[in-house]
């Protein structure tokens, strides 16, 4: 039997709370070992707990009283190792990029059916990133005109210059959304050697992963709207 993921639950709507515990809590390889109202509620759950009483993974609500999703994402992943898996509204919540860049690993649309959220989260679990390519593109498409002047940063164009000129053309289209075997059909590659080439743009750019390409993507204005 896989290792047991445990999960915190954190959403201000005890209804969505008791649907997530009812799909996860009847899985083998996973257990809710907690549930809280806001997101003051959920730092203080995993900061304050002793290291092997912390969840594996939050799955953290966006808007809640106290403390938002966002303030509460930060100040979790920057204390812990315990990994955060952001759930957004279908139309995809303006504070979901900034949630991004406090170190979740990925978001999730809170319409995802049960299989979708099983998979997210066991993606998480390994040390991937749950970056889905449909709302990726609308998240492009939505908030990149809203981004305070992308490519603007000197930090991020002077970052792109340890790349080759594969591995930018690679993290663009991570940026727009594509998985490894679109990359590869679009560039004409196998998808082991993007597989290859995402691990030496993590690695040259210092990014997490998946998730933290396409903020890059974004902030160093490789991106655009309608991609």
């Amino acid at each position: 039997m896989k290792p047991t993921i445990t999960l915190l639950l954190a959403d201000d709507q005890e209804m969505v709370r008791v649907g997530f515990r009812m799909v996860l809590d009847a899985q083998q390889d996973m257990t809710v070992i907690g549930e809280v109202g806001d997101g003051r509620q959920a730092v203080d759950a995993v900061v304050d707990a002793a290291p092997e009483d912390r969840p594996d993974i939050v799955l953290m609500d966006i808007r809640m009283p106290h403390l938002n999703g966002v303030a509460a994402t930060e100040a979790i992943t920057a204390a812990t190792d315990t990994k955060v898996l952001v759930l957004t509204t279908f139309d995809l919540d303006e504070y979901v990029y900034s949630a991004l860049q406090a170190g979740a690993s990925g978001f999730l649309l809170k319409d995802a059916g049960p299989a979708e959220l099983l998979a997210a989260i066991r993606a998480v679990a390994s040390g991937e990133a749950v970056v889905a390519p449909s709302a990726t593109r609308r998240l492009l498409e939505r908030f990149v005109p809203t981004l305070p002047k992308a490519g603007q940063t000197s930090t991020a164009r002077e970052r792109l210059e340890v790349l080759t000129e594969r591995e930018r053309e690679v993290l663009t289209l991570v940026g727009q959304g594509l998985n490894n075997s679109e990359i590869a059909a679009k560039l004409f590659l196998g998808e082991a050697t993007v597989k290859t080439h995402v691990g030496h743009i993590l690695a040259k750019l210092g990014l997490r992963d998946r998730v933290h390409m396409v903020v890059f993507a974004y902030d160093a204005g490789m991106v655009h709207p309608q991609g």
